[in-house]
């Protein structure tokens, strides 16, 4: 009996966004790892295991691709149409949990701003 696919992903973990994000341009596995810690100023960073087990998923659902390069030995991936609208809609799903983490905190204060 064939694997089913599991159900198709419509938000990202941390970890994955930050996969996402760093695969608008062409990378492998360890520039990806590198580009996070500098995108961060080191406080965010993904092990090799967690990148891979990622990156594997990432494939299955499309929203990342391997791209051709110059070395065989070495995989190169980069974010796919698909992954640049889950993107997109992760960036603005994020930024209004950020608002209403920001009204909350306002309201616990009494502010009125």
């Amino acid at each position: 009996m064939p694997k089913q696919r599991p159900q198709e992903m419509d938000q990202l973990t941390d970890p994955a966004y930050y996969i996402v994000l760093t695969l608008l341009e062409p990378k492998h596995g360890y520039s990806i790892m590198q580009e996070i810690e500098d995108m961060t100023d080191d406080s965010f960073t993904i092990g090799p295991a967690t990148l891979y087990t990622l990156l594997k998923k990432l494939l299955q659902e499309e929203i990342i691709k391997l791209v051709n390069n110059d070395n065989p030995r070495r995989k190169v991936y980069q974010t796919t149409l698909h992954g640049l609208e889950l993107l997109k809609k992760e960036i603005q799903r994020r930024k209004v949990m950020a608002e209403h983490g920001q009204r909350a905190f306002q309201q616990l204060k009494g502010d009125s701003s």
